[in-house]
């Protein structure tokens, strides 16, 4: 990675972070120590962030190779603004889902402009005789199908806020609209998630409540 290109912009304006929670603390100080040089904090940086960034990028983009290169590049943006990072404001991995996350937007705008929305790859067989797996495995598969199904957007903010637990202040400022925006995009995501998961709850082993 000696070839860097012109330095990213400085981290978006998310709401500050709040509180003593260890583990915003324990990302604060490995920003700190890999822009210090530390040895070894650029890989505990990819272990912590990037574990929670790769998994956000594969519901989007159901794409293994593909989630990996936007994790890398978020990555490398992320050890990019390690000098310039500011303490007390987001926690990195969520900056850091925030740029995968606009970046596999991106992906899938044109991936859904090359393709039809029906070539999403089928789940592997879960291995027999265990029924509890392979009823898990297809209730994630059918949500990630479904998730995937949906407007780019939508996907994205209903990723952001069900699954990732983001507050919908940073969901606004990570996909650049306002907070009532976010709530509109998560209700309708969440309306058709239902839509298109409707009559499988009894085969997923899900719930008709909320």
């Amino acid at each position: 990675m000696h070839a860097m290109q012109s330095p990213p912009a400085p981290p978006p304006a998310l709401p500050e972070a709040t509180g003593t929670d260890p583990y915003v603390e324990r990302e604060a100080a490995l920003m700190a120590a890999f822009a210090s040089g530390e040895p070894g904090a650029a890989a505990e940086l990819a272990r912590s962030v990037g574990a929670r960034v790769f998994a956000h990028v594969a519901r989007l983009l159901r794409d293994r190779a593909e989630a990996e290169d936007v994790t890398q590049e978020a990555m490398v943006r992320l050890w990019q603004i390690a000098p310039r990072w500011e303490a007390g404001r987001a926690r990195p991995s969520t900056w850091a889902i925030g740029v995968a996350s606009n970046l596999a937007v991106d992906r899938l705008r044109r991936r859904r402009r090359a393709a039809p929305l029906d070539t999403a790859p089928e789940p592997a067989d879960a291995a027999p005789g265990q029924e509890a797996r392979m009823q898990q495995e297809a209730r994630a598969a059918a949500l990630h199908a479904a998730l995937a199904a949906l407007p780019p957007r939508q996907a994205q903010a209903v990723s952001l806020r069900h699954l990732e637990g983001l507050s919908n202040p940073e969901i606004a400022a990570i996909m650049d609209i306002r907070v009532e925006a976010v709530e509109s995009l998560t209700a309708r995501g969440k309306r058709a998630l239902a839509r298109n998961l409707a009559g499988r709850q009894a085969e997923l082993g899900l719930s008709n409540d909320g």
